[in-house]
């Protein structure tokens, strides 16, 4: 069996509150979102390039609390004032390896771009 990346599936509890937290910063697209009906519970589809998210309103769908790390293959992509770019709830972390910029959602979810500096332990040789 050949497989692709793992695809995380955050809690969501409000539609509104993930479109600004994914999509203003850092940049997701919303791909498709669907309901069974007015009021049911969303689910979603989001991309960032080869990423992939997935959020969902339903009860038992995904735990909130949640924490996904991505590695970013260029240090120098991650953004450096992240603040600045709409999303109160980012942090930028510079460290020995490379940069972290942590951006938490308003349901407790936690989404890490980890940047490694090339020649580094922490540098990806073989992506996914």
């Amino acid at each position: 069996m050949k497989t692709g990346p793992a695809i995380p599936v955050f809690r969501s509890f409000d539609e509104a509150k993930s479109r600004a937290v994914y999509v203003d910063y850092p940049g997701f697209t919303w791909d498709n979102a669907h309901r069974s009906g007015k009021t049911a519970p969303l689910y979603a589809v989001l991309s960032k390039g080869p990423l992939r998210l997935h959020a969902t309103e339903h009860h038992g769908g995904a735990t909130p609390g949640s924490t996904v790390i991505v590695d970013v293959l260029d240090a120098q992509a991650v953004p450096d004032d992240p603040r600045s770019r709409g999303h109160p709830n980012a942090n930028l972390e510079g460290l020995p390896w490379g940069k972290l910029v942590t951006v938490k959602d308003p349901f407790g979810n936690t989404l890490r771009f980890l940047g490694a500096k090339v020649g580094t332990a922490r540098a990806i040789k073989d992506p996914i």
